[in-house]
């Protein structure tokens, strides 16, 4: 049973854990969003040097609250792929200068992953196979686990990830960043079929449309010009009604491409994670479908949707469990394939950054 230090900085958090084989111990987390809010978006020189400034703390704060010394720890991971080059590179060299220092293997976690091991948090005794649904700012992916470490992407967004189009189209809106809070507020108190919103399909060259790829930049471009005929008549921007009808398309293109994946594989459980997995419209829509077809659902806790050092210290401990350890010569990736993951414990094929 691994207890691990966790550093997580692949994009705007500073975040350090402890994780004592699937039980959090301490889940630090030092927020950058006021920083970046007003330039609308993540700027990744800023959310670099913001790491910088934070990462000590960070890491004193995590000890301190878990109420452990280096003595009781058995290994340092930190996300290494994929992110941000700059962000990765803050928490990869403070997890390998803490390695060296006390003596502790190193563990290099894919960040994807350590959202599918979110849900293990609160759901310990939870076991592959199963489906995962991972949505975030970054990736909006069908993923079939098997164990740990060997993952089969069944599908995928052809262009905007799901949290992407949130944000854009709440920048649209003029309702500030980071968009899939504030759409998910509006959006209770409109209506989700006032304006129908086209559904983003994949084309197959043989026919038809893929059952679980999505595309949602259609879907952002239908709200822009939706909008911009509002303005040209004048007419007041009904906001509530525009992001519950946003909503309520992105929640059914997703729903519907789960449960399609979950039972053409024979999957009986489906784990949600990532940032959209807080979202109030998905976790209702994808219980209620899940229920129908006798299949189960788990969405992580909300402190675990968003990105998090537990959820990559939970992964690690899987890891160094089965004995796997990185070199300290591992680098860092912007992009980098869940299918990958096991190159991040082998010497001979492991990537240099």
């Amino acid at each position: 049973m691994a207890c691990v230090l966790a550093i997580e900085t692949s994009c705007d958090e500073t975040a350090v854990a402890i994780v004592n084989n699937r039980k959090c111990c301490s889940n630090i987390v030092a927020s950058q969003i006021p920083m970046h809010r007003q330039y609308g978006g993540v700027v990744p020189e800023v959310a670099s040097r913001s790491h910088l400034e934070t990462i000590n703390n960070a890491i004193a704060q995590a000890l301190e609250a878990a109420q452990l010394d280096w003595g009781a720890i058995d290994g340092i991971a930190a996300t290494c792929a994929p992110g941000l080059v700059g962000s990765l590179l803050v928490g990869v060299t403070a997890a390998k200068t803490l390695a060296i220092v006390h003596n502790k293997p190193f563990v290099g976690v894919h960040h994807l992953e350590g959202h599918i091991y979110a849900t293990y948090l609160s759901e310990p005794e939870l076991e592959p196979p199963f489906l995962s649904l991972l949505v975030s700012g970054g990736h909006t992916s069908l993923i079939y686990v098997k164990t740990c470490g060997s993952y089969e992407i069944l599908g995928a967004t052809r262009d905007d990830a799901a949290g992407e189009a949130f944000d854009k189209v709440a920048r649209l809106l003029k309702l500030g960043y980071p968009g899939g809070p504030v759409i998910d507020k509006l959006a209770r108190e409109g209506n989700p079929k006032a304006f129908p919103l086209p559904e983003g399909k994949i084309s197959l060259a043989s026919g038809g449309y893929h059952p679980y790829d999505s595309s949602f930049s259609g879907l952002k471009t239908a709200v822009l010009r939706l909008v911009q005929k509002l303005e040209q008549e004048h007419s007041e921007i009904p906001v509530t009604d525009i992001a519950a009808s946003f909503q309520e398309t992105v929640v059914r293109s997703l729903t519907k491409r789960t449960i399609a994946c979950a039972l053409d594989y024979g999957l009986d459980t489906i784990v949600v994670g990532g940032g959209v997995a807080a979202n109030s419209g998905l976790r209702q829509q994808l219980q209620a479908a899940a229920t129908e077809h006798n299949l189960r659902v788990i969405f992580p806790p909300l402190k675990f949707c968003t990105d998090n050092a537990a959820m990559i210290g939970c992964a690690a401990t899987d890891h160094l469990n089965q004995g796997h350890t990185s070199p300290l010569t591992l680098g860092v990736r912007s992009r980098m394939p869940i299918t990958k993951v096991m190159e991040l414990y082998s010497e001979v094929e492991g990537f240099r950054g």
